[in-house]
């Protein structure tokens, strides 16, 4: 079957996927960047003639994609018709092992249109935070936090931590950080939901079994531009305090901590990462921002948008994945059924067999899920 399908990408090329990228219309808008780049006075504003330059960067990038798929398929092709002809197993061997790389580069192509929606490329704002359990959770919520600072570091993207509150005894209460790269928020919001662990609690004298649930939820980087989010200074409270703790390996422990209350939703952000009140209120802004617009979402939609359709109570009933320690290791997605018995290196970061399966619409039957 296998085979087959590969044969029939050589065969027929990519016709679908054409159309979908609509590879032509992006040629001629590259063009037509390339004729304003080219006119006077295209420096004079600065900030348009940057979003174009960064257009014509993402467009190039999906047509060279193409163009090498193209490249691709033509070479494979002329290998079939000398291996036919000639019946030479070896090159046709080496047509299998083409058809192969050439099968993962449709699959590349097919996740990148996976991440199409209107901030998949941005960067984005993480929130961690522990269920009910008191330490172990708060515990299991620190764990998470490594997990995706790990991913993050594995996809190249840069994270600073800009907010933590320290557990009871370990752990968090909570914790933000942003994440600075291409398609941070297209792959970080495949992972927003409700996480559980069951495992031996090493705070249990009795070494009982525990089951723990932390929640984490992305939130796209919004520019002031990108949509109407009014903020008012007369709606905004804002107290600063000293960062302290253990958090201190996190944040630094100078007075310049910002605490942000937008005072008509409720809705409290805080920054701690930098020595500069200035650096922590602007970045605490933009936390508030971005909050604001998954809020404006929400009300758009009626509360079904695509960032908090995960958003459940923190317990049971409402996880999207499992991590088993005890009595055997095994972690487990129950929206795609995706699992692996590798729980070290999941919780390393190795998380993109989760986060590729969710995004190109691995679905389990409702059924299955435990």
């Amino acid at each position: 079957m296998k085979k087959l399908q590969n044969y029939r990408i050589v065969k027929n090329g990519l016709p679908s996927f054409g159309g979908l990228f609509d590879i032509d219309r992006k040629r001629e808008s590259i063009m037509e960047i390339e004729s304003i780049m080219s006119a006077p006075g295209f420096w004079d504003d600065t900030g348009k003639s940057q979003d174009l330059i960064k257009k014509r960067t993402q467009l190039e990038k999906i047509v060279q994609n193409w163009d090498n798929l193209i490249r691709q398929i033509d070479d494979v092709r002329v290998m079939i018709e000398l291996g036919e002809e000639a019946e030479d197993k070896e090159t046709l061997l080496e047509v299998a092992e083409m058809t192969d790389r050439l099968t993962k580069s449709v699959v590349e192509v097919e996740f990148q249109r996976m991440l199409s929606g209107p901030h998949d490329r941005n960067s984005c704002f993480i929130t961690i935070n522990p269920g009910a359990g008191g330490t172990e959770s708060q515990d299991w919520a620190e764990m998470i936090l490594r997990m995706y600072l790990r991913y993050c570091e594995k996809k190249g993207w840069k994270t600073t931590i800009t907010e933590y509150q320290d557990g009871d005894e370990a752990g968090l209460k909570s914790a933000t950080f942003s994440v600075t790269g291409e398609y941070a928020y297209g792959h970080l919001k495949a992972e927003a939901g409700i996480h559980r662990l069951v495992r031996i609690s090493p705070f249990d004298s009795a070494a009982r079994r525990h089951t723990s649930f932390a929640s984490m939820f992305a939130f796209p980087e919004i520019e002031e531009d990108d949509i109407d989010i009014k903020i008012s200074d007369s709606d905004l409270k804002i107290d600063t305090f000293r960062s302290g703790g253990a958090g201190g390996q996190h944040v630094n422990t100078t007075d310049s901590a910002v605490r942000i209350t937008h005072i008509p939703s409720g809705i409290i952000v805080a920054c701690q990462a930098e020595r500069s009140q200035i650096s922590n209120r602007a970045t605490a802004m933009k936390v508030l921002r971005a909050k604001l617009y998954e809020r404006e979402l929400e009300e758009r939609r009626d509360k079904a948008s695509e960032i908090a359709a995960e958003k459940k109570e923190i317990g049971w009933g409402s996880q999207i994945r499992s991590y088993v320690l005890h009595p055997y290791k095994m972690v487990k997605d129950l929206r795609t059924g995706v699992e692996t018995g590798n729980t070290d290196s999941v919780l390393d970061g190795n998380l993109d067999e989760f986060v590729i399966a969710y995004l190109m619409g691995v679905r389990r039957n409702v059924t299955d899920v435990e």
